[in-house]
């Protein structure tokens, strides 16, 4: 079961992502994929780069992971959804126990430091947790990254009442003159249509029931209203913040794309005719592009670590992507995602240290000394030392001279 804290923190980064990167093209986002990992994040984080992630993930730090991993489960159980964690790294790299097993069973892998043998690894993964929509891993691997951790979310419905496709041409708007895929049906539930007044204007959602407890709400605002403040405003209607209008109670042209009409039927139920058309979305999100948004701001900054609840070791986030696929047809609905965040080492502060150097380059004495006892069993003075033979001696050779033979009184010296 997913906590009302939870969707409500997730929905409102779904808005706020949706507001400020949504444009004229077309895009798909997932802040239930990123959601998980900014507060896996933020609970082992300290300092500046906390209270970011804090914000961002809209929880209390100390709270974080907890909510991420009930997240996870709940996403994993629900009908329709599959969702995996995956956690890679570096075998230097050394993982505080509690924040490791704070996470699903059996998610840690190995990165090797081949980039392209563990990019082969990021991407099976991938592949097998999105089947097959999702082919690579969004980030990198590299010798120099030393954690990287992705969710992947799989969602998948059938309609419970199948469209029909037809070749449509809009005759207005910049699709004018187009064939498009269409899609229409009829249904006998007005309550699928809805009319929301938001602050900029009539906002239509129309609701599209898939058969296991997924739905779809297609979203149409005034045509000079910004994809972005479509979507916000979308996410905003849906949690109530908007009076709205319903079904018979709707007028004609009582929001963007509402024709109200009176037709010959065989009974006085009414008749909702939905027609749109069929797409396919694929995006790539560099998530560092809006680094503060996500709280990932201080992160990234290398000059330190952020993260002392994950390992001793510093560490930096140096990468974070996002990549999606959505596609809508006359059967259903399907998406696939995969975010992931690759962290690399944060510089230790550098320390001075004292170095000391001794050169014996002139006559000089030595002892050798009984270690336990003390006793010194050879003293000497040298001031003839050896001299190059040309090639370095790899055993103790030779014997020591006898006793008064060499050059006379020199060698008393």
């Amino acid at each position: 079961m997913f906590a009302a804290t939870t969707v409500r923190a997730v929905n409102d980064l779904t808005a706020r992502w949706a507001r400020d990167a949504v444009g004229e093209q077309g895009t798909a986002l997932t802040a239930a994929g990123l959601w998980p990992l900014l507060a896996l994040l933020a609970g082992p984080a300290d300092g500046p780069a906390r209270k970011e992630l804090a914000e961002a993930v809209g929880v209390e730090a100390e709270d974080a992971v907890r909510e991420a991993s009930a997240l996870l489960a709940a996403l994993t159980a629900a009908d329709g959804v599959d969702a995996a964690l995956g956690l890679w790294t570096q075998r230097i790299l050394e993982l505080r126990p509690e924040w490791r097993d704070s996470l699903p069973l059996d998610v840690h892998g190995e990165l090797t430091g081949d980039a392209r043998a563990d990019q082969a690894a990021l991407d099976a993964w991938a592949r097998r947790h999105t089947d097959g929509l999702i082919e690579r891993m969004p980030v990198r691997a590299g010798a120099d990254i030393l954690l990287v951790l992705a969710s992947a979310l799989l969602v998948r419905t059938t309609w419970a009442g199948r469209f029909q496709e037809f070749p449509l041409r809009p005759d207005e708007g910049p699709w004018a003159g187009r064939e498009l895929t269409g899609l229409s049906r009829i249904r006998r539930d007005p309550e699928e249509i809805r009319v929301h007044h938001t602050p900029a204007g009539a906002l239509t959602a129309a609701e599209v029931a898939g058969d296991n407890g997924l739905d779809v709400h297609l979203l149409l605002g005034p045509a000079d209203m910004p994809g972005g403040e479509v979507l916000r405003h979308g996410v905003a209607a849906l949690g109530g913040a908007y009076p709205a209008v319903s079904g018979t109670a709707l007028s004609d042209g009582a929001g963007p794309g509402v024709q109200v009409r009176t037709v010959t039927s065989f009974d006085d139920r009414p008749i909702v005719k939905l027609k749109c058309v069929g797409f396919t979305v694929d995006a790539e999100h560099d998530l560092l592009e809006r680094a503060q948004l996500f709280g990932l701001a201080t992160a990234t900054h290398a000059a330190r670590g952020h993260f002392p609840g994950i390992s001793p070791q510093p560490l930096a986030v140096s990468s974070a992507r996002q990549t999606v696929t959505a596609t809508f047809n006359a059967l259903g609905f399907r998406a696939a995602a995969v975010t992931a965040v690759g962290m690399r080492a944060g510089a230790v502060p550098r320390k001075e240290s004292q170095m000391v150097t001794v050169t014996f380059q002139r006559p000089f004495g030595f002892l050798a000394v009984h270690r336990e006892s003390g006793l010194v069993l050879v003293a000497g003075w040298v001031t003839d030392p050896d001299r190059w033979s040309g090639r370095p001696q790899g055993r103790f050779e030779g014997r020591p001279r006898p006793v008064g033979a060499g050059r006379g009184p020199a060698a008393s010296r």
